[in-house]
């Protein structure tokens, strides 16, 4: 939490620009373009890693389809995972996250920049009606990242139960799943940790259509999970709990 102060107070007079750049552009999408806005806010990340001495080494590009929609399943860490995936992942995203943490500081011109999607935990109606949405975004070539654990309390390297309910639009859109492995990602806004720290963002290969048609989502949603498991494995990450 130390750390995400100094990046926004090392930011802060910048911020009026940056604020207000990112309100004019939300309000005249049409002159500005889904790539233009990403561009602005992969420089607002830029901005608060340098600040935060933040380093992230990047694995996997070549993983990533290169046309299409799809959805990436990360593992959950801090509330630095969806900015150091955007840093890494060079074509437009975007995100879903809490609808009760999007209005923070700078968090809700960003959320408003991507057309990212507030999730209400507690509304089952509006949930369904999200992810009906997802579905037709993806399915027209739009790319989220969907965190399926839902919440980051104190996770550090420990891979939760991933929900398989959070697999349901990509199913149905019938896009590439991709399982993104995040490691130390918690280190940055979500510890005490002093001095410069390294994360690391790695896309898997991706789970097509032809692969998992046939599945439920509980079996997709093991796949993913002990792919990530397995993965931080071979990045020297033991500290995991396969049958949580």
């Amino acid at each position: 939490m130390l750390r995400f102060l100094i990046a926004i107070i090392a930011n802060l007079k910048r911020a009026p620009k940056l604020v207000s750049t990112m309100r004019k552009m939300t309000k005249h999408k049409d002159k500005y373009p889904e790539k233009v806005r990403y561009a602005y806010a992969i420089r607002l990340i830029r901005y608060m890693m340098k600040s935060a001495r933040v380093t992230t080494k990047v694995y996997g590009i070549e993983n990533l389809p290169t046309e299409g929609g799809y959805v990436m399943y990360p593992n959950h860490q801090g509330k630095y995972d969806a900015l150091g995936i955007m840093y890494a992942h060079k074509e437009a995203c975007t995100f879903v996250m809490d609808k009760a943490k999007s209005y923070g500081f700078l968090v809700r011109e960003i959320v408003d920049l991507l057309d990212a999607k507030r999730l209400e935990l507690d509304d089952v109606r509006q949930n369904m009606k999200l992810m009906d949405n997802l579905t037709q975004e993806v399915k027209a070539g739009k790319r989220f990242i969907l965190f399926s654990e839902g919440g980051y309390d104190h996770n550090g390297n420990i891979v939760k139960r991933f929900k398989p309910g959070s697999f349901k639009c990509a199913m149905r859109a019938q896009v590439p799943i991709i399982p993104v492995t995040l490691i130390d990602s918690y280190l940055v806004f979500n510890s005490l940790k002093k001095g410069p720290i390294i994360t690391k963002v790695i896309f898997g290969q991706p789970i097509e259509y032809n692969t998992y048609k046939d599945m439920k989502t509980t079996d997709v949603a093991k796949i993913v999970r002990n792919t990530i498991i397995s993965t931080m494995e071979q990045y020297g990450v033991y500290d995991n709990t396969k049958d949580l």
